[in-house]
């Protein structure tokens, strides 16, 4: 069995995380400027040293100094050495750096029909009629064979949908012009926060992050979210869309003896923050099924009342940091983190939450019978690795030995939506043109072959398919049964 993680102690007990209990999931809580950032990085450093893969979203910009090993430095040991803890053991952990923009490291991408109608309408903030107008071009897309790839293919289905409406009214319902206009202009916003690099090919392969270096140590896999951070919701949806296809491909395996991947939640409050109902039942169906899978969720947030109650009663973990009870809204907030934690009948958990030092804690954590023990005040352990963040040199060097550089720093742009209707307009110009130029009275029966292979459009407008575009639009069903819809229904899109 692996041995246990001691991440906090005090001169009376030492808290302890059982590898065996850690895909109960958990919370880190606590004000800004508590040290939720510095025990974020010893529990990362400790799963990485007992083969266990990591992701964290580094949102201040300082967690990349977890590559680096850390220097004692006087006023360290001086610490340590009033506070009773123990000098840790220094060391880098292997680490793979992600970025969206592809700036801070390798790109992370996903096409538009892998996220799914769902996550989309949430990340463009849509209202109801605006989310069902979106749900019609993923299934016409669906139904014509195309696949959404990118924005670009978005934009064009968008418009498709803005020309044949009265077309596809009586097969998909009404679809309002001024409701593709508005999802167009939130389309426009979204690109000019950068989210249009995210959306694309090659997509992230999650068994990327699932990997140890030849000493056996878990990759820590760190996205550079300081710049993602300015779009908050595309922040929350991006992570959850990562968690959800985490549950999609990875098997049920039960109760490991160490964690497969822990996966860390910064910021947690934007998930949940004017989430629908619906979204909430999802997110609460990932955490409560994904522990099967070997995987542990651990959100870190302000207070424990930024997590539904749904989604906290499956958190076994509890790191609670130094809260301020200034105003009586603190002070609320204070009482229902207390109540939270597991009681100890020789601590007053509020009245110790507004007492905790910078690096101080109430911790309560899973015992081997997977009950939460009862919760002590601790000073948690210091990292072996560099706080702080790493230099744009050592960046550049994690960067250039990473193996993932040929497979992700590309971009591709394969045949989707955009150039099949691109393709389709330009044949039907020329179709168009051809008919134009034939002689009325062509007895020779060309026009009566064009209509066969090519089609006809009517005196009002509308257009009947020839066997070209039938033969070709059977043909790109086929191609769209491979696409099959993710374990999560809307949450998850489609997947080749």
């Amino acid at each position: 069995m692996t041995t246990p993680l001691i991440i906090a102690r005090n001169s009376d007990t030492q808290a302890a995380l059982l590898p065996q209990m850690a895909n109960r999931h958990g919370c880190i809580t606590g004000a800004t400027g508590t040290g939720k950032t510095i025990t974020l990085q010893v529990l990362a450093e400790a799963f990485s040293r007992i083969g266990t893969p990591v992701f964290m979203a580094d949102v201040k910009g300082d967690l990349s100094g977890i590559s680096q090993t850390g220097i004692p430095s006087e006023k360290l040991n001086k610490r340590l050495q009033s506070l009773g803890l123990p000098e840790p053991a220094w060391g880098a952990c292997p680490t793979t750096l992600w970025d969206i923009f592809g700036q801070q490291g390798h790109p992370i991408r996903a096409t538009v029909s892998d996220l799914g109608p769902m996550l989309l309408a949430r990340m463009l903030e849509l209202n109801d009629t605006q989310e069902g107008v979106l749900n019609i071009a993923f299934r016409v897309a669906d139904d014509e064979g195309m696949m959404v790839l990118d924005l670009k293919d978005l934009r064009s289905m968008l418009q498709y949908l803005g020309e044949h409406t009265a077309d596809l009214r009586t097969r998909y319902g009404q679809v309002s012009t001024a409701s593709i206009g508005a999802i167009q202009r939130s389309l426009l916003r979204l690109e000019t926060e950068g989210a249009e690099q995210f959306f694309g090919e090659p997509m992230l392969d999650v068994f990327d992050w699932l990997r140890t270096d030849a000493q056996g140590r878990g990759m820590i896999n760190i996205l550079a979210a300081d710049r993602l951070m300015q779009a908050p919701r595309l922040y929350g949806v991006f992570l959850l869309w990562m968690l959800a296809d985490l549950y999609e491909r990875l098997p049920e395996v039960g109760d490991l003896e160490k964690p497969k991947f822990v996966f860390f939640f910064d910021e947690a409050h934007l998930l949940f923050k004017d989430a629908p109902k619906a979204l909430l039942e999802k997110i609460e169906q990932v955490v409560r099924l994904i522990r099967s899978k070997g995987i542990g969720v651990y959100f870190i947030t302000q207070n424990p009342s930024d997590i539904p109650d749904t989604v906290l009663g499956q958190l076994g973990h509890r790191v609670q940091h130094a809260l301020r009870a200034f105003t009586p809204r603190d002070q609320k907030a204070v009482r229902t983190a207390a109540q939270t934690m597991r009681p100890n009948p020789t601590l007053d958990i509020e009245s110790a939450i507004t007492e905790l030092a910078v690096g101080e804690a109430l911790v309560s954590l899973l015992d081997a019978k997977g009950q939460p023990s009862p919760t002590q005040r601790v000073w948690m352990a210091a990292p072996g690795s560099r706080i702080g963040p790493a230099t744009e040199t050592e960046r550049q060097a994690l960067r250039a030995a990473s193996l993932l550089g040929g497979k992700y720093d590309q971009a591709l742009d394969r045949e989707s939506a955009y150039e099949i209707l691109l393709q389709r307009a330009q044949a039907d110009t020329g179709i168009q043109n051809q008919k134009t130029a034939q002689d009325s009275d062509n007895e020779n029966g060309g026009n009566i072959l064009s209509d066969f292979l090519f089609g006809s459009v009517g005196p009002r407008g509308g257009r009947r398919e020839g066997m070209v575009q039938s033969v070709a639009k059977s043909m790109m069903r086929n191609a769209a049964n491979q696409l099959v819809r993710g374990i999560l229904g809307s949450l998850v899109g489609r997947r080749r």
